[in-house]
């Protein structure tokens, strides 16, 4: 099966609950750049402390410093795989990320389009019951989504790394599309 992957799909789509059942079965580095992010704060880094100052400002941390905390994360793995979720968001991250890559001897063997409708998205988001999840900034999101991360999926399909996969269903449905999928 492959076992470097990315993921991509809107919010709501499942990409976080897949990447946790993919990860625990297969032995995979689940690489969430919110948690990475997290981590690196909490650990006190320089990494981190450059972040949290900038989290702290309430801005955006930069591509190049997010890039910098993959990096870190990637080089000291000592699992066979890993499945990145959250980044890369915009092409030109993509773009950083793969003399990465390329230098880690360890290229994206797929990136798996979780897909659905908008309707089920912002049920789905809205069902999760988060303070800052109503309607207006549900498609907001969504739309920022498009603006934004929707140009990786032609990005990556024109590498003929993109797999789609329905997200609809239980949980345990889409997991094994994935793991068919993936084969």
């Amino acid at each position: 099966m492959k076992n470097r992957l990315l993921f991509l799909g809107p919010p709501g789509a499942g990409k976080g609950t897949q990447a946790e059942r993919l990860c625990g079965a297969h032995g995979m580095k689940h690489l969430s750049t919110g948690d990475l992010l997290r981590a690196e704060v909490a650990g006190g880094s320089e990494l981190g402390q450059e972040a949290e100052a900038v989290m702290n400002r309430g801005e955006l941390v930069s591509d190049a410093l997010v890039l910098a905390i993959v990096e870190s994360q990637m080089k000291a793995l000592t699992t066979d795989g890993w499945l990145l979720d959250g980044f890369p968001r915009t092409v030109p991250q993509a773009e950083a990320l793969e003399p990465l890559l390329q230098e880690l001897q360890q290229p994206i063997q797929a990136v798996v389009l979780l897909e659905l409708d908008d309707a089920v998205l912002i049920e789905r988001l809205l069902a999760r019951g988060r303070a800052d999840d109503n309607e207006a900034v549900i498609r907001n999101r969504l739309e920022v989504y498009r603006d934004k991360t929707a140009p990786l999926i032609s990005f990556y399909r024109d590498k003929g790394l993109l797999l789609s996969v329905p997200a609809q269903g239980t949980v345990e449905e889409i997991t094994e599309r994935i793991v068919n999928i993936l084969g």
